[in-house]
C-alpha cells in the first residue's frame, strides 16, 4: 500500500521568485510523515511523543522541478525497510505527472531518554503493510 497526502502549495512556501524554498518541502515531508502515523497507523504524534518520538535519523532527497505557489502536489508514501526499532521509507511528490521532488529517510522509533526502542506488535504490523515488496 502507498500513503497519500495532498498539498497545495501556499504563499508561505514560496520564495521572492515564486518558486518552493526547499527548506519549506522538509516541513511538507514531515507533514506527510506525521499524517501516516495519525491516519495510516493510529499512532498520533501528539500521543508518541508523551513518552518518545520518532526522529528523522537520515534522509536524502532529490528536487526534480520546481514548484509554485497554488500547485497541487501529492505526496506518496511507502515504507522499503521495516526494522526492530528502525524503519525506512520512500517519499515521492507529483503535480499532475511531474515528479517534484523524490527522497528516502530512516525514522528512529525512540523512548523519552531518546534511547531506540522496538516498534510495539500493532504499530509493526501497520508497516509492514505500507512496505514495497520490490527488490
Amino acid at each position: 500500500m502507498v500513503f497519500e497526502f495532498h498539498q497545495k502549495v501556499l504563499f508561505k512556501h514560496c520564495d521572492p521568485a515564486g518558486i518552493v524554498f526547499y527548506p519549506r518541502y522538509f516541513e511538507m515531508m514531515n507533514d506527510c510523515v506525521e499524517a501516516f502515523f495519525d491516519q495510516a497507523l493510529a499512532a498520533p504524534f501528539e500521543d508518541m511523543h508523551k513518552t518518545g518520538g520518532v526522529p528523522t535519523a537520515q534522509i536524502q532527497t532529490r528536487f526534480a522541478a520546481p514548484s509554485r505557489h497554488g500547485d497541487h502536489l501529492i505526496l506518496r508514501l511507502n515504507m522499503t525497510r521495516v526494522g526492530a526499532s528502525s524503519a525506512n521509507y520512500r517519499l515521492t511528490a507529483h503535480c499532475a505527472e511531474e515528479l517534484r521532488f523524490e527522497t528516502t529517510a530512516t525514522l528512529v522509533n525512540v523512548n523519552a531518554d531518546g534511547r531506540p526502542t522496538v516498534w510495539t506488535d500493532d504499530i509493526r504490523a501497520k508497516l509492514l503493510e505500507f512496505k514495497d515488496d520490490a527488490p
